[in-house]
């Protein structure tokens, strides 16, 4: 008999056990993520055919130059999210603010907000190298039937209940987590349908990849140098030297890393003495996928997901991916104490 393929749909129903403190309003919102997914994908891969491309002329929140497909990625979602009334507060990297989602009545019972990176690496649109999007699911901590605030925002990443990512590649996958580990969803586009490709998927606990812009070599601090130095050593008992391997999109090289073994690195640098990544829209995902994954996530010093969030925008350093290969760059950059942004 042909084994049967397990659609998204199909999954979220045979897990709902794993969903706590809610009655289908969890799957409704991975639900509503997929639809908008799908159409985002289907504008993406219409680049070059229609008047998508390029920049909207606009600049976001974080001062940086919103193309087309930003834009109009961050309108999908957030339509999306508020027609369907299934959540009461979006946060988006392209947003200036939270959003409160008013229900009937000024009243919303809905006990979910979602984070939100719409269209990361969207500067690779004009070139056709993939992207993708990066979405975060919180509870809310304020009462329900109360307009959200912005505590309901600042949450630390170990209280997320789900996350994940879509990536729209050479295949269109979505790939998430309720914290009962991660799996791989890829679009059938012939029928719209996404299915079970890639269950319980792990990082291998070493590799041979790293993932960094080594462009920005001489902004780095002295612990990235010298765990560079390392990745690039002749030494065939230490699995070295790594190979580069970098995309410029967070989705792609985390995705792919995960499934052939790395580490994805973007630290502080005399340009980004912060770090460029934000904490709430792509850090803290990435940190929920990796660890569920057998995978690791730092800022170099401390674990992702125990950051206290200070604000919407807030940018964190990360060192993710196969736990040994994070675990031997903490030790290099545990050499240099007072490199930490903290």
């Amino acid at each position: 008999m042909k084994k049967k393929h397990i659609t998204l749909g199909e999954f979220i129903i045979e897990n709902q056990k794993h969903f706590k403190y809610t009655s289908g309003e969890l799957s409704r919102l991975i639900n509503s993520i997929r639809l908008a997914a799908k159409v985002v994908n289907h504008e993406v891969n219409k680049a070059g055919l229609v008047d998508i491309l390029g920049a909207a002329g606009e600049v976001n929140v974080q001062g940086e130059a919103q193309q087309k497909l930003d834009v109009y990625a961050n309108d999908v979602f957030m339509q999306t999210l508020v027609n369907r009334e299934i959540v009461c507060g979006i946060a988006s990297e392209e947003e200036d603010d939270f959003v409160v989602i008013e229900g009937k009545e000024n009243t919303n019972e809905n006990k979910y907000v979602v984070l939100i990176d719409p269209l990361d690496g969207s500067s690779n649109i004009d070139v056709n190298v993939s992207v993708g999007t990066i979405f975060s699911i919180y509870r809310r901590v304020t009462p329900v039937g109360t307009p959200v605030t912005k505590e309901d925002f600042l949450q630390k990443g170990n209280e997320q209940v789900a996350a994940g990512y879509v990536v729209y590649g050479t295949s269109t996958m979505l790939v998430y987590t309720t914290g009962h580990g991660v799996n791989g969803f890829t679009l059938n586009p012939a029928i719209g349908t996404f299915y079970l490709s890639h269950p319980n998927m792990q990082f291998p606990e070493n590799g041979n990849i790293y993932s960094i812009n080594e462009g920005n070599y001489k902004q780095f601090g002295q612990g990235v140098k010298e765990y560079l130095k390392y990745c690039h050593l002749d030494n065939p008992a230490e699995n070295t030297p790594y190979t580069a391997r970098y995309i410029g999109s967070l989705v792609s090289d985390f995705h792919r890393n995960m499934i052939k073994g790395g580490i994805y690195i973007y630290p502080t640098s005399t340009k980004a003495p912060q770090g460029k990544l934000r904490l709430l829209y792509e850090c803290n995902p990435i940190a929920f996928l990796a660890e569920q994954a057998n995978g690791k996530a730092t800022d170099g010093y401390r674990r992702i997901m125990d950051i206290q969030p200070t604000e919407l925008h807030q940018r964190v350093p990360i060192f993710c991916g196969s736990k040994n290969m994070v675990t031997k760059a903490e030790e290099f950059m545990a050499q240099f104490p007072d490199e930490a942004n903290y």
